[in-house]
């Protein structure tokens, strides 16, 4: 992967120009503070110019406590100057912000202003008298280039919303280099094979800001269909988007928390799979609470799932044992199988994708 030079922005598709704004981040951010002292905090997917993930750690570098903060970005960012045209450093900007890709270092985020506080004001006078910690990128910002890699080998947390197209990839490199991370991605990213079995393993969870809508700019050109998911604010244009989840492998307090469960188990409310054998809840919240066999729930379980509660078993489609033969019937391959609810007169239903589980403990 780290010698891989032919990738690069081409790879990349216009829905992965999404930039996170900076109350989602800080909502999310404030569960973690203790996590970061110390830390070299690497944002590789973030021009500085416009990431409020860069905003975020450069304003709060010293009440974090950081160590470093580290910032890349890809070649041409197509909405650069609107949001944040504040570095005019000497030698590497005249009157319109860079499109090459930039790497920037900070150590220390001193007050040079003398207010009192620490603020953008201070980031950008630190930028602007110190040359050396804004330098251009030999390539071109891709996240698994050479330098790129070279500064993931340096860094302790990865923290960034990265190309959602190469979200698999962007994880996997993760994982291979050993880092913590707390990022975003799809909520239906857990359907993949790959992130799955992270899950499955233990070794990646959700954060705690998530479904919901956030809102994300995006270029000028990018194609928004539906009215009610588009803005302009001050000309800025923004896209709203649901199920958006933060993945991490962070420690949480809420995977320690046990659900609630109160129902209780009936065969007219919790009908077994035509195909496999677990019972359908077709509602989180439904968990029954005496049932001690294999369940199916939505995928949305994984928001409430802490492992000393419940293990996971697989799900409709990664499951360690197959389903019948009758997974076939009537689905699309693109999806794959998934589960058939009976419903009388020979008719069956395909639900949604699910999540297996079992109590942990149950039936002793």
């Amino acid at each position: 992967m780290a010698g891989n030079e032919s990738l690069s922005a081409r790879n990349r598709t216009p829905a992965d120009e999404f930039y996170t704004q900076l109350t989602d981040i800080e909502a999310e951010l404030r569960h973690y503070r203790d996590q970061f002292r110390g830390k070299v905090v690497f944002c590789n997917c973030d021009d500085p110019y416009e990431s409020s993930f860069f905003k975020f750690f450069a304003m709060n570098f010293n009440h974090l406590g950081l160590k470093k903060l580290i910032t890349t970005c890809y070649a041409g960012s197509p909405i650069s100057g609107k949001q944040l045209p504040l570095f005019e450093t000497a030698g590497l900007r005249d009157t319109q912000p860079p499109r090459e890709p930039y790497q920037v270092e900070i150590s220390e985020v001193p007050d040079l202003n003398q207010d009192g506080a620490i603020d953008l004001a201070d980031v950008e006078y630190l930028l602007r008298n110190d040359a050396n910690t804004m330098t251009p990128l030999a390539g071109d910002g891709d996240f698994r280039s050479k330098e790129c890699v070279a500064l993931l080998d340096e860094a302790d947390v990865v923290v960034t919303n990265p190309p959602f197209s190469l979200f698999q990839e962007y994880l996997a490199q993760l994982f291979e280099f050993g880092k913590q991370f707390l990022i975003l991605g799809d909520q239906n990213a857990v359907t993949y094979a790959d992130v799955f079995a992270q899950i499955m393993a233990n070794k990646l969870w959700f954060g705690y800001e998530n479904g919901g809508t956030k809102w994300f700019q995006v270029p000028d050109d990018y194609d928004i269909t539906t009215e009610s998911r588009k803005k302009v604010v001050n000309g800025v244009k923004y896209f709203s988007m649901g199920r958006i989840n933060w993945y991490t492998n962070l420690d949480t307090t809420k995977r320690h928390e046990s659900m609630t469960l109160y129902k209780r188990y009936t065969r007219e409310e919790y009908p077994t799979y035509t195909n496999y054998q677990a019972i359908e809840v077709s509602k989180v919240s439904d968990i029954p609470a005496d049932y001690d066999g294999a369940m199916g729930v939505p995928i949305t379980f994984l928001d409430k799932y802490n492992p000393e509660q419940f293990e996971l078993i697989g799900s409709s489609k990664w499951l360690s044992e197959p389903m019948s033969n009758f997974a076939q019937r009537g689905t699309y391959l693109q999806g794959g199988p998934r589960f058939y609810v009976p419903e009388g007169n020979g008719t069956h239903r395909r639900t949604y994708e699910r999540i297996v589980i079992r109590r942990i403990g149950a039936g002793t």
